[in-house]
């Protein structure tokens, strides 16, 4: 974009200069986003600072969050069923039962008005929804994948995922993967998604070529949350009902060590090496930090609550929500100290980074 100035060149460079600064600190800043679910927001929060910035405004009950790898698009999923307010469309040539097939089938029918959720497109320079897009049924949580081109959600009352295409809007794709679908991470490579089924014990393993699920992977218990390792050979899961995490092999195909984290686990990240297990026990009040290489297992008490959980790409420390109040505390990676405690506009849920 030019600017153009009737006051002569120094005004232009002023300008010039002033767009470049403002470009610079753009750049420079890093900010998590959380969604307040019923508080119908999603607030910011700048790394750096630790300083609540103005909130998105006009989402509904949002709950799931993912960043495009730019930065420069925030997806939102909303948990809450919504009216319909256009009926997904039969492709010309696709029998009722092929379009029902491909749609989830009776594994993702409901009723009408309970079939559809929302993801919200949000421009984060702006924070403000360029786009909201239905999706069938509530959205739990979200991932764009690494090349930028999908959001993909989780809908745990039809038990599978949906995709949308960000450039057109467009909803693409419905895959049944299992009962409550819970969270999802993607490759590096964006070749392959991993869907954790809480009803069944399963993580899905997705192939993103051609969307179809290449293998089912048995974790047993409740799989909710996931992290992967950097060198997408393991993946971190969450059991929800043995109050630990287990660790997926991918290769093999199969458990190859579990770590306690205490009742209700739900948050788990890893350090940016891929070292350290950190994990949080909602039921349990505390965080727990496991050194991998040696099994050292550290805990701190966190209370009330402590839930969702991140990892700052600014200085590793790590961000933790309450699932009973509405705050957001800033820990030590190492020693677990609470460095700062954020007051929130509401529960934050799914924690989304930015990493440039």
């Amino acid at each position: 974009m030019k600017y153009r100035s009737k006051k002569g060149w120094f005004t232009g460079f002023a300008i010039t200069a002033l767009i470049g600064l403002s470009t610079i600190a753009i750049a420079d800043g890093r900010r998590a986003f959380v969604p307040m679910g019923t508080a119908d927001s999603v607030g910011i929060i700048d790394l750096r600072s630790r300083q609540v910035m103005p909130s998105i405004m006009g989402t509904i009950n949002t709950h799931g969050s993912a960043l495009t790898p730019d930065g420069h698009y925030l997806v939102a999923g909303s948990l809450t069923a919504h009216d319909s307010e256009e009926p997904i469309s039969r492709p010309e040539g696709v029998t009722e039962d092929e379009h029902a097939a491909h749609h989830g089938g009776e594994a993702t029918a409901a009723p009408e008005d309970a079939n559809t959720g929302r993801i919200y497109v949000v421009d984060t320079a702006k924070s403000a929804i360029t786009r909201t897009v239905e999706v069938p049924g509530p959205v739990h949580h979200v991932l764009v994948t690494p090349d930028g081109r999908f959001a993909v959600s989780t809908h745990p009352m039809g038990g599978g995922i949906s995709v949308v295409d960000l450039e057109s809007g467009q909803l693409v794709e419905t895959l049944a993967t299992g009962p409550a679908p819970n969270y999802v991470v993607a490759t590096d490579d964006g070749q392959s998604l991993l869907v954790s089924n809480t009803g069944n014990g399963t993580v899905s393993e997705v192939d993103t070529r051609h969307w179809f699920v290449k293998r089912n992977l048995r974790v047993g218990g409740g799989p909710e949350h996931m992290v992967l390792s950097p060198d997408n050979e393991r993946v971190y899961v969450n059991d929800g009902a043995s109050g630990e995490v287990a660790v997926l092999g991918l290769s093999r195909g199969e458990v190859l060590a579990r770590y306690d984290v205490g009742p209700q686990p739900h948050g788990v990240g890893l350090s940016t090496d891929g070292q350290i297990l950190y994990a949080t026990s909602e039921g349990g009040n505390q965080v727990v930090r496991i050194e991998l290489a040696s099994g050292t297992r550290d805990s701190m008490p966190l209370a009330p609550a402590p839930y969702h959980l991140a990892v700052s790409p600014v200085d590793g420390s790590l961000l933790i929500t309450s699932r009973a109040e509405a705050r957001l505390w800033v820990l030590d990676p190492g020693s677990l100290e609470i460095i700062d405690d954020v007051s929130l506009d509401g529960i934050g849920h799914q924690i989304s980074l930015e990493a440039y």
